[in-house]
């Protein structure tokens, strides 16, 4: 099925112009009214890390005539492996501003607009109002499911990508045309049953494989040739090498864009909707949470506690707290774990940042262990604050 193209011809291309972008030209399904229309289009990236890098960069050459940035992050070492707009000399510099400085190089006939805040209900209808279509690069529930109510309430088309270890999805969402994110996915997922990349980790190059696929989606879209991902999911395996094409069809139940919508409006709170922890592991950690400087205070006075690491044995070996014993989270969620843990000493818990140990500790206390604490901050906390000398990962 093929759609209007989003965005009307712009002005007559310069001699400059026509030469860099002549291989556009002279493919007949672009040429020069499509690029015309790439040069008068407003595309936003929320996000310039692993898919926005990419994205980012591929619709500066392309010659897209504004580009917008929603990014209020530095750049860290550990963004390097798959951030591939940010360089060395980038590191503790603002993302945005370190991307608007590369789209520079790359295209200096785009615009580039950088909104260097966090994005959130009171602030995301303004700043999409003023841009054509949506390119969606970031890695939380929460940003994307307000990201996808925007787009529905302003009748804008959504390119989402999302990507895990060595799996990758895309697709186009535009109610205008066919489903929403909600139609796809009606209910964030529990509470840490998806891990993030930071927890799981992220094949580097797939962050390039689904990227060039949101932008080449995005140029479909603006330009209406070919058949946008408009009511599909695209699935690629990049161990099998292999993509699977699978349709999606609107809900008419969707409380946002079915027959009967029952959400006119954005929501209140999107982290509450979707839930950075469960309600038990929110119990759990109230008045049970200490400081890695108190961990710290613990260990130099040799008190006796039982120190567990419930993070994988992948993350293990990269860095770990002194006297930590290693038992993943998967052993708490199926009861195994709770054979091993000693009766007579105070479990204390930990993972990489707090989110895994605050759920494994819910599970702890139901069990009986009712003096259990987790490490609010786990491991990066005690390679940033205790000893700077470990890795941050």
């Amino acid at each position: 099925m093929s759609f209007p193209p989003l965005v009307e011809p712009g002005p007559t291309l310069t001699v400059d112009e026509v030469r860099r972008y002549s291989r556009h030209l002279i493919i007949p399904d672009v040429a020069m009214s499509g690029q015309r229309r790439l040069m008068n289009a407003k595309v936003l990236c929320v996000g310039a890390g692993g898919l926005g890098s990419p994205a980012l960069m591929y619709l500066a050459a392309a010659g897209v005539g504004t580009l917008g940035i929603v990014e209020f992050d530095t750049v860290d070492e550990s963004n390097l492996q798959r951030q591939i707009i940010h360089g060395q000399s980038d590191i503790g510099k603002s993302k945005a501003q370190s991307a608007k400085e590369k789209i520079a190089q790359i295209n200096p006939y785009v615009n580039v607009i950088t909104h260097e805040l966090r994005l959130d209900a009171s602030n995301v209808m303004e700043i999409f109002a003023q841009y054509d279509i949506i390119v969606d690069g970031t890695d939380n529930f929460a940003t994307r499911y307000l990201v996808n109510d925007a787009c529905v309430l302003l009748k804008k088309p959504y390119v989402w990508g999302s990507i895990y270890r060595f799996d990758g999805q895309a697709s186009v969402f535009w109610a205008e045309y066919g489903p929403c994110y909600r139609c796809l996915y009606p209910e964030p997922p529990p509470p840490g049953m998806v891990p993030s990349c930071a927890e799981g980790g992220v094949l580097g190059v797939l962050c390039a494989s689904i990227g060039s696929i949101q932008t080449t989606e995005a140029i479909k879209v603006i330009t209406g040739i070919g058949e946008p991902l408009i009511g599909s999911l695209m699935i690629y395996d990049a161990l099998e090498m292999s993509f699977r094409k699978i349709k999606v069809r609107k809900d008419p139940n969707c409380p946002l864009c079915g027959e009967n919508p029952t959400q006119t409006a954005l929501l209140p709170d999107y982290e509450a909707f979707c839930g950075v922890i469960s309600d038990s592991a929110s119990i759990a950690v109230k008045d049970s949470t200490i400081t890695v400087t108190e961990l710290e205070e613990m260990i130099s006075k040799k008190e006796d506690f039982y120190l567990i690491d419930v993070r994988e044995p992948s993350e293990y070996e990269i860095v770990s707290i002194p006297g930590a014993t290693l038992i993943p989270k998967q052993g708490f969620l199926d009861g195994s774990a709770l054979s091993q843990l000693p009766q007579d000493k105070r479990i204390v818990l930990h993972c990489k940042s707090g989110v895994r140990s605050a759920e494994c500790l819910a599970i702890v206390k139901g069990a009986g262990f009712s003096d259990a604490v987790h490490v609010a901050g786990g491991v990066i906390a005690w390679a940033k604050q205790i000893d700077t000398s470990l890795p941050v990962y």
